[in-house]
């Protein structure tokens, strides 16, 4: 046998060793790539995040620039790098990732170091998680613990430090992460702990916010100071021993106390307005922008009037309450609404949906649905002038009896007081509320066209077209009876109450403004003689309790059948507020409870408020109206020497 022939089988085996060699790599290559394809074949498109914007915190402002409300899903108020003090940005990184700028996105010895210490603990324990990680388990993953999640982890932050730089990295983390209480990124931390603005932190404060990521809900201040007290400390001695601050700023920060002040997070003032502008926002902007787009909602609201309104409510229902309880009647909590319009604009500048302290979403301002009792009457005698009726024409007071449409069955209105007057003028028979006269009126004119007429001032409620509606039996809210009063204040013009001025987005340019929608509904000379009527109500009839305590006032009380419910409805040249009273389960409110007992005193004290810092102002006496004396109750006319005689405006003939 030759040499050469030895040597075949020996090749031949190195061959095939080398060939299963080869082979073998194969196969582990395959598998680790089927593996890492299996791995990162659900994993998100990193490039997703050049479109990515984190929510923020939507804003709702007073027109007189208080804060109303914050309107988040997660309380987050993106900021720049720039704007982070340099000392939260490095408390940061000493604390969670001192070689960030060193790593590709992960700590391969922290990574070797973690893993021994969970194979001897046998559980999963030390994360070793780089910040990029960090971000990237907080953008795209759970937060289950798991070594597949540890994994993809690591695979999205070698994919995010390829695709962004360190400071963009840094700064989405710094919006990003949870800092506990509700707080998504820095800039919140710093509202909700210390009621500061980012850029004002101290050394102290940045110490206490770096902590917090390690265990937000724990180390939260709000939650256990003496905790975050002593995490805080931690952080500054890391920042200390890597000699990111110096021994005398070590000395001073830790020993300065946790100084929280915290910010209600809902703002918490005039809710039921701020509900009532987010139910038309939900749906003409998308729940989507609303509460993550980081707007400025500029409001009508007047912060100053609103605190008035609400002390107006609270202070008339503490001396109801004490009514009812002296008559045994408080079994419920007797609620109440007040809003206001600027006459000239239709801006609501308050609103008051129930009993301050003890609301809940419901808004009975612009929600609840009840009857307006006399309150209603105005619309009837409005119609009724614009017809042609004049304030000294006369109306019978007398009994009477109406057929009902079922023509089987007799409708007798009764007056509030016992007794008739006889004829009387619409101006007499207005201010003193009278019942019979009103429905004699409406008989006249027509229930469908008041119906209609009502329509166009504003109400959108469904009335019933009977002739009780002049006795206010139909159902309809106090914003819209309030605003339809507006258009007698207002020269006949009706405007649209709204409550948004402007919507700004998160760069600050209008996304929105609004313009109101108005229209002439009845003429200047009719809106007038209105409201010369109404103010012999404050003059002469149920509203003269409120004294004159301005130069123009105009109004008309309400009371609904067994004291159900009270209103009044007033106003000045520039103002109009209307004010409700009742019980939610409209039980009564007790005896005698009258829109003038009840409402009124709350009107009063709201309106004495608003207008205190404002001129004189006059109502309008147009062109072709001109003053009479008349006797109020006959309406004839009468001298200026009259003892009983009053100015009446009237049309000229």
């Amino acid at each position: 046998m030759t040499a050469n022939a030895k040597k075949t089988p020996q090749r031949q085996n190195k061959l095939r060793g080398l060939i299963w060699t080869v082979l073998f790599i194969g196969l582990i290559c395959g598998v680790t790539a089927g593996g890492l394809l299996s791995l990162t074949r659900d994993l998100p498109q990193i490039k997703s995040l050049e479109d990515f914007r984190p929510s923020a915190i939507t804003r709702v402002y007073s027109s007189d620039q208080v804060l109303l409300s914050e309107l988040f899903i997660e309380r987050r108020d993106p900021v720049t790098l720039e704007q982070i003090p340099a000392h939260l940005q490095r408390a940061l990184l000493t604390t969670e990732d001192r070689k960030f700028y060193q790593h590709n996105g992960i700590d391969i010895k922290g990574i070797l170091r973690a893993a021994v210490k969970n194979i001897l603990r046998r559980r999963l324990s030390e994360g070793a998680s780089t910040l990029t990680q960090q971000l990237a388990k907080t953008l795209f993953l759970t937060p289950r613990k798991t070594f597949t999640r540890k994994l993809k982890e690591a695979v999205l932050a070698l994919q995010l430090e390829r695709r962004y730089t360190k400071k963009e990295i840094l700064e989405l983390y710094l919006n990003q992460i949870y800092f506990g209480s509700g707080a998504y990124g820095v800039a919140s931390a710093a509202r909700i702990y210390f009621n500061k603005a980012i850029e004002d932190l101290n050394l102290t404060e940045c110490a206490l916010i770096a902590g917090l990521p390690k265990a937000p809900s724990r180390y939260s201040p709000l939650v256990n100071p003496d905790l975050a007290t002593r995490r805080r400390d931690i952080v500054l001695k890391q920042m200390l021993t890597t000699g990111v601050i110096n021994e005398a700023e070590y000395t001073q920060a830790v020993s300065s106390p946790v100084a929280v002040s915290p910010r209600d997070p809902q703002g918490r003032k005039a809710p039921e307005f701020v509900e009532y502008i987010k139910n038309d926002l939900e749906d003409d902007l998308g729940d989507n922008l609303l509460y993550k787009g980081g707007l400025t909602i500029y409001t009508t609201l007047v912060y100053r009037h609103q605190e008035a309104a609400e002390a107006a409510v609270a202070s008339g229902l503490e001396d109801l309450r004490i009514r009812m309880q002296h008559n045994g009647l408080l079994q419920a909590t007797p609620q109440a609404a007040l809003v206001s319009l600027d006459v000239k604009t239709g801006r609501m500048i308050a609103m008051v949906g129930g009993l301050p302290g003890t609301r809940n979403s419901y808004n009975r301002a612009a929600a609840a649905l009840r009857q307006p009792g006399s309150a209603f009457k105005p619309i009837v005698y409005a119609f009724a002038i614009e017809k042609g009726f004049g304030q000294n024409q006369l109306l019978l007071d007398a009994p009477v009896v109406f057929r009902n449409a079922d023509g089987k069955t007799d409708w007798q209105p009764q007056n509030f007081s016992e007794g008739f007057s006889g004829e009387v003028s619409l101006r007499w028979a207005l201010a003193q509320s009278k019942n019979i006269p009103a429905v004699r009126l409406i008989e006249k004119i027509g229930p469908s066209s008041v119906v209609q007429f009502a329509h166009t001032l504003g109400i959108s409620s469904n009335l019933k077209p009977n002739l009780s509606l002049a006795l206010g039996t139909s159902e309809t809210t106090l914003l819209e009876l309030s605003s339809a009063f507006n258009v007698f204040a207002n020269q006949g013009k009706y405007i649209r109450p709204y409550a948004i001025m402007e919507i700004r987005n998160h760069e600050g340019d209008t996304i929105w403004r609004t313009k109101p929608e108005q229209r002439i509904v009845l003429s200047r000379a009719s809106a007038a003689i209105m409201t010369d009527m109404l103010s012999a109500v404050m003059k002469e009839g149920t509203g003269r309790n409120a004294g004159y305590f301005y130069n123009a006032l105009a109004g008309k009380t309400g009371t609904t059948n067994e004291y159900r419910d009270a209103l009044f409805i007033g106003y000045s040249p520039n103002i109009v507020s209307g004010v409700w009273v009742g019980n939610d389960d409209a039980t009564s409110l007790g005896p005698y409870e009258t829109g003038a007992r009840a409402a009124l005193p709350i009107w009063k004290k709201f309106m004495q408020s608003a207008l205190n810092d404002q001129p004189p102002a006059y109502f309008d006496v147009p062109d072709d109206t001109h003053y009479i004396f008349m006797d109020p109750k006959s309406g004839r006319q009468a001298t200026s020497t009259s003892t009983t005689a009053v100015k009446a405006l009237v049309r000229k003939q």
